[in-house]
């Protein structure tokens, strides 16, 4: 069959021939239709991921969308690289598609949902008529957040970003207000601070951390004795700004924020399950539907090496087609 393949560690995949997976126990073959390229496909191929690949040469690819034997379009995690014809997954442990979802938006959705729908339902646990702050909204993630906090009842969503093209794009999406990250701090402080004082924000889903996170939590913070602050929940999914941040105590002691974390480490084994059996479902349904957009760049599997490090802006996520 034909695959992308690595031959070492911090090499680009090349496209390739390279023996056909075969089934034993609970797993099935899933002829592959479509996969995206996301960072942990990256960062794996290159070695510096724990999950790194310890066999070589190795077919990348963690997950994506096929047809199983009995003609079933369902997306899987693979057991062996999804980034060729064929691979392997296990048994029940896909989902299956609705009839009419376009297999490239199938392909490129469930990383996305991981990072979104979790974050909102799971650790902040939003609910219809919060008013929500998406921080690095401009990212495929972002750009998806923005989108399911409104279908999720939001009353007012709240974009931060550097790109103020899609920014701006995002209004049309769902968000209320954008906030240009390039502005000054004074300016990024004040806006926020308005905000909060007219809608008082309940929870923000970070993406970028460092000091885009430093200065929200500057202007959410209260002003000291007689004063009250509503409760604020920062959950930090990503850290495109910056791995860590300068957090006082005083931030801490006069406001009501709390910080969590929304990853795979931070989701328990339940929440996991319902993610595939109720989340991603959905999800794939209101995309269906018409009710999400995901931007997508798609190039054939034998275009994989020149395509592998490509340069996409950062809303619009790689798709590899394999037919």
């Amino acid at each position: 069959m034909k695959a992308a393949v690595i031959q070492q560690l911090g090499t680009v995949p090349v496209y390739s021939e390279h023996p056909d997976p075969s089934p034993s126990g609970d797993q099935l073959i899933i002829h592959v239709k479509a996969s995206a390229v996301k960072n942990l496909d990256k960062l794996r191929a290159s070695g510096k991921h724990y999950a790194s690949y310890t066999e070589l040469p190795a077919v990348v690819g963690i997950d994506g969308v096929g047809e199983l034997e009995d003609g079933t379009l369902v997306y899987a995690q693979g057991i062996s690289g999804m980034l060729a014809e064929k691979a392997l997954v296990r048994k029940g442990q896909f989902v299956r598609l609705p009839e009419g979802l376009d297999l490239v938006q199938a392909a490129a959705l469930p990383n996305a949902v991981i990072g979104a729908a979790m974050a909102l339902r799971y650790r902040a646990q939003t609910k219809p008529g919060d008013v929500v702050l998406i921080n690095g909204a401009t990212g495929v993630t972002g750009q998806l957040a923005v989108q399911l906090a409104k279908h999720d009842g939001a009353s007012k969503v709240i974009a931060t970003g550097r790109n103020e093209a899609v920014l701006n794009e995002l209004k049309a999406l769902g968000a209320d207000e954008i906030l240009l990250l390039s502005n000054s701090d004074e300016e990024i402080k004040e806006q926020i601070k308005r905000i909060h004082r007219e809608t008082p924000i309940h929870c923000v889903i970070d993406y970028l951390w460092g000091k885009p996170v430093e200065l929200i939590i500057a202007a959410l913070q209260g002003g000291g004795v007689n004063t009250f602050t509503s409760r604020v929940k920062i959950v930090t999914v990503g850290s495109m700004a910056g791995e860590s941040i300068a957090l006082h105590s005083g931030s801490l002691r006069s406001s009501a924020i709390e910080i969590l974390g929304s990853g795979l480490g931070s989701l328990s084994k339940e929440d996991l399950a319902d993610f595939f059996t109720t989340v991603l479902p959905e999800v794939f349904n209101l995309a269906r539907n018409g009710k999400l957009q995901l931007q997508t760049h798609v190039v054939p599997l034998s275009e994989i090496e020149t395509a592998w490090n490509m340069e996409l802006n950062g809303g619009t996520r790689l798709v590899v087609s394999i037919d």
